[in-house]
C-alpha cells in the first residue's frame, strides 16, 4: 500500500468513503482478533471462579492507566507522522519515528519499575478485597513489569497506520493472537501431563505474545520507508522531542483523566458489591466487541484528516472526518441492534449465576441505545488528534468522566439504588454530551475549509 493515501485530488465522497474503508477494515480486523484475545482470555479465567475475573478486572483497570500514556505518545505520533507523510516529507517522519521509540521505551521501562515495587499498594487503592490483591498481584506483575513491550507494539503500530499502512499491524495481530489463544489454553488449564498454572498462565500468554507482537512490528517497520535503525531510536532531540510532546501531553492528561475515573468509579462499583463488579467486568469484555468499527474508522479518521491537512487540503479533511462519522455510526447501530438481541446468550458463556446473569443483560440493553454516540465520539476525537487537536478530546473526557459518569454512577448505581443500571445509564449519559462536545469542536476547527461543495 502506498505511503500516501491521497491520491485522488477532488475525489468524490463514494471514492473517499472507499479510501476511508480501506483503512479502517485493516484495523477493525486487527481490533477484532485483539478483542477476542481478551474475550477468550476473560472466558478462560471465569472458569476459575469469580474473585479471579474481578482480579484481572481490577488489574487491568491500573494498567489502563499506564497504557493511556503509551497510547497518547502513539496519538502524537500518528499526527506528527501522518502531516509529515502528507506533505512529502520522509525524512522528518522517521526522524520523528525515531523519537517516538525513544520515548516509549523510557515510558514503558518507568511503569515496570512502578509496577515491581507497588503491585501490591495499587490494587489496594482500587478497594479490592485481601483474596481478590493475592491474586491480582501475581497477574499483573508478570503482565505489567515488562510494560515496555506494551509500549513499543503501541507506537510501532502508530508508524505503520499514519503512513497509511493499517494491513501489517493487522496481519501481525492476527498471528500473534491464533497463537495465543492455544497457549493461553494450555498454560492456565494445562495439557498431558502439564497441570496448568491458572491466573498465572494467562499473565505469562499474554506476556510471550506481547513479545512477539513488538519484535514482528520492528521488523516490517524496517521494511518501509520509515526505516530506522532500533539503536537510533534511543536518544534525545529536542527538535523532535518537543513537539512529540506539546501533542502527547494532553492526549495523555486525557487518558488519564479517563482510566483514573475509571479507576474511581470502579471502586464505586466494587462498594455496590462483588457480583455486580463481576458483572460490569463481564459486560465490559463483551461490549468491547462494539468498539472494533469505531476504532478502525477513527484510525482511518485520524490518518486521512492528518495526511490531507500535511498536503494542505482543508476541505478534504473536514470531509474525511465526516463520512468516517458517518459511517461509523452505521456500523455501531447495527451492533447495538446485536447486544441489545443477543445479550442472553453472550451473559451465558461467562456466568451461570441467575444474579450476574440479569445484571450483565441489563448493562448490555443499556448500551445497545448508546452504540451511535460512542461511534461519533470515537471517530471524531480521531480526527481531531489527527489534525493536532488534542486538547478538545481532553475536555470532553474531563466533563464526561468527572462531572457526569462519576459522579452519575454514585447517585443512580449507589445512592439511588439502580446498581447494575445506573453504572450504565451514567455511561451513556456520558457517551451522548461527548458526542454533541466533540462535533461542535470538530466543525469549529475545520469551518475554514467548509466553502468547497461536497461532490457527489
Amino acid at each position: 500500500m502506498s505511503t500516501n493515501l491521497l491520491e485522488l485530488p477532488g475525489a468524490t465522497r463514494g471514492q473517499k468513503a472507499r479510501i476511508i474503508l480501506a483503512l479502517a477494515i485493516p484495523a477493525m480486523i486487527e481490533n477484532f482478533f485483539q478483542t477476542v484475545v481478551g474475550f477468550v482470555d476473560t472466558l478462560f479465567v471465569s472458569r476459575l471462579g469469580l474473585t479471579e475475573v474481578a482480579a484481572v478486572g481490577v488489574t487491568n483497570a491500573i494498567l489502563a492507566v499506564y497504557i493511556a500514556v503509551f497510547m497518547a505518545l502513539g496519538v502524537g505520533t500518528s499526527s506528527m507522522i501522518a502531516k509529515n507523510v502528507g506533505a512529502g516529507d520522509l525524512e522528518q517522519a522517521k526522524a520523528i519515528a525515531r523519537q517516538a521509540t525513544w520515548a516509549a521505551s523510557a515510558a514503558g521501562l518507568f511503569f515496570g519499575v512502578v509496577t515491581f515495587f507497588f503491585a501490591e499498594a495499587l490494587l489496594r487503592i482500587m478497594g479490592a478485597e485481601p483474596n481478590v490483591i493475592t491474586e491480582g498481584v501475581k497477574y499483573f506483575r508478570i503482565v505489567a513489569v515488562p510494560s515496555i513491550l506494551i509500549s513499543l507494539m503501541t507506537v510501532f503500530g502508530s508508524i505503520l497506520r499514519a503512513a497509511g499502512n493499517t494491513k501489517t499491524p493487522m496481519k501481525i495481530g492476527l498471528w500473534i493472537n491464533v497463537f495465543h489463544i492455544p497457549l493461553d489454553y494450555v498454560l492456565i488449564f494445562g495439557i498431558a501431563g502439564f497441570n496448568g498454572l491458572g491466573l498465572t498462565g494467562a499473565a505469562w500468554a499474554t506476556t510471550i505474545v506481547r513479545i512477539a507482537g513488538a519484535a514482528l512490528l520492528y521488523l516490517h517497520i524496517r521494511k518501509t520507508t520509515l526505516s530506522f535503525p532500533i539503536t537510533q531510536g534511543f536518544m534525545f532531540n529536542r527538535t523532535y522531542a518537543f513537539p512529540l510532546l506539546k501533542l502527547s501531553a494532553p492526549a495523555a492528561m486525557e487518558r488519564l483523566i479517563m482510566r483514573f475515573g475509571q479507576v474511581l468509579y470502579f471502586g464505586l462499583i466494587v462498594r455496590i458489591s462483588t457480583d455486580t463488579y463481576a458483572a460490569h467486568t463481564i459486560a465490559g469484555n463483551i461490549e468491547v466487541f462494539s468498539y472494533m468499527p469505531g476504532y478502525g474508522l477513527a484510525v482511518a479518521a485520524a490518518t486521512l484528516v492528518g495526511q490531507s491537512l500535511g498536503a494542505k487540503r482543508r476541505q478534504d479533511a473536514y470531509q474525511f472526518g465526516i463520512i468516517a462519522t458517518l459511517i461509523a455510526v452505521l456500523f455501531m447501530s447495527f451492533v447495538g441492534v446485536l447486544l441489545f438481541f443477543l445479550s442472553p446468550a453472550a451473559a451465558s458463556w461467562f456466568t451461570h449465576e441467575p444474579d450476574v446473569t440479569g445484571m450483565v443483560i441489563t448493562a448490555l440493553r443499556i448500551d445497545a441505545f448508546a452504540q451511535p454516540f460512542l461511534a461519533i465520539g470515537l471517530v471524531l476525537a480521531g480526527a481531531l488528534q489527527g489534525a493536532g487537536d488534542t486538547k478538545s478530546p481532553l475536555y470532553s473526557t474531563t466533563i464526561g468522566m468527572w462531572l457526569i459518569r462519576v459522579i452519575g454512577v454514585y447517585v443512580l448505581g449507589i445512592s439511588f439504588g439502580l446498581g447494575i443500571a445506573g453504572v450504565w445509564l451514567s455511561i451513556a449519559i456520558d457517551l451522548f454530551v461527548r458526542a454533541l462536545f466533540l462535533m461542535y469542536r470538530f466543525n469549529k476547527k475545520m469551518k475554514g475549509g467548509r466553502s468547497e461543495p461536497m461532490r457527489s
